[in-house]
């Protein structure tokens, strides 16, 4: 794992898949004290992987730093190359959340998937490595029960 950030201060295009997009980490600012980081995307897209049609989602990502943290941008960039990858609502979010996982190994980590429906049907996927440490404020993700319009 660098610790140079490829994308911070560059021009940057989207990468063409997940596969494709690199995840940039840099040392944790606040090592052996636990706090935790809220990433929140709520235009999230990618496609179905059986009609090809947009899915959309409201992500909540919420992690606690191990030895490092992951840069803004990259992530950014990582969530964006989604938008063209067919995949199902469980293997995006899940998939989401153990690659940073394996590649940043936070303390904990935990994704909330908040998917509109398609086919009248709304798919809220969640995923967490564990306990959160023990003393860590953890608030809850935000995001409301689909209740349609009104």
């Amino acid at each position: 794992m660098s610790h140079t950030p490829k994308y911070l201060g560059q021009t940057s295009a989207l990468p063409a898949s997940p596969d494709e997009a690199v995840l940039d980490y840099v040392p944790n600012p606040r090592p052996g004290r636990p706090y935790l980081v809220r990433f929140v995307a709520p235009e999230f897209t990618s496609l179905c992987p059986v009609t090809a049609q947009p899915d959309f989602a409201h992500l909540v990502i919420d992690y606690v730093p191990g030895e490092s943290i992951v840069e803004s941008k990259s992530l950014k960039l990582f969530l964006g190359s989604f938008r063209n990858h067919q995949a199902f609502h469980e293997d995006c979010t899940v998939g989401i959340g153990e690659r940073l996982v394996a590649e940043m190994q936070p303390l904990w980590l935990r994704i909330g998937g908040y998917w509109y429906p398609r086919g009248g049907i709304p798919i809220d996927v969640f995923w967490q490595t564990g306990v959160p440490p023990e003393g860590v404020w953890v608030p809850d993700q935000g995001v409301p029960g689909y209740r349609g319009r009104g």
